[in-house]
């Protein structure tokens, strides 16, 4: 599982050599809601494009803790998104977006609050596949609010909602 994901992460890291000499790079901020953790989380996203119609955004996001009595789950997951752009009109850029997916979740228990005494730890990562559709605003700034939908097709399948602010760099 560690060497899938070094692989992955030296991938986009070997990438970007060629995504530096394109235009329109952006990088951003955004605050998420996955449905399977049932919490809010926030993240950093960015944009290189590589093509006249394509996109390359990985984003990395950290969902907070949540905390129910004895056990708290925290989690946090990796993309790494291929967006194709299937519509500008006016100040609205729709795409649909595919990509990969590192998820790792903790559940950790407090058991002394209930008079036990062995807590316990566990941690699992799953690679999955993202699908969804997102939507860019563009207002003449320097920077574009966005909005996004994805499913995550995992072990750790959830629906995320995304929105948030990229800057031009």
């Amino acid at each position: 599982m560690k060497k899938s994901l070094l692989v992955f992460a030296i991938a986009m890291i070997a990438g970007m050599g060629q995504l530096w000499a394109q235009d329109s790079k952006r990088i951003g901020g955004q605050l998420i809601y996955g449905t399977n953790i049932n919490t809010l989380g926030i993240g950093a996203i960015a944009e290189f494009p590589i093509a006249e119609k394509l996109v390359i955004s990985p984003s990395f996001s950290f969902y907070f803790p949540k905390d129910e009595t004895v056990v708290k789950t925290s989690a946090f997951e990796i993309n790494g998104n291929l967006n194709y752009i299937l519509l500008e009109e006016n100040s609205i850029q729709l795409y649909g977006l595919g990509g990969l997916n590192f998820t790792q979740m903790k559940v950790k228990t407090d058991l002394s609050i209930i008079g036990g005494t062995t807590d316990f730890s566990v941690s699992q990562g799953r690679i999955g596949l993202n699908l969804g559709a997102g939507a860019n605003f563009d207002l003449g700034k320097n920077f574009l609010p966005f909005a996004e939908v994805k499913y995550i097709i995992s072990d750790f399948d959830r629906l995320v909602l995304a929105a948030g602010l990229k800057f031009n760099f």
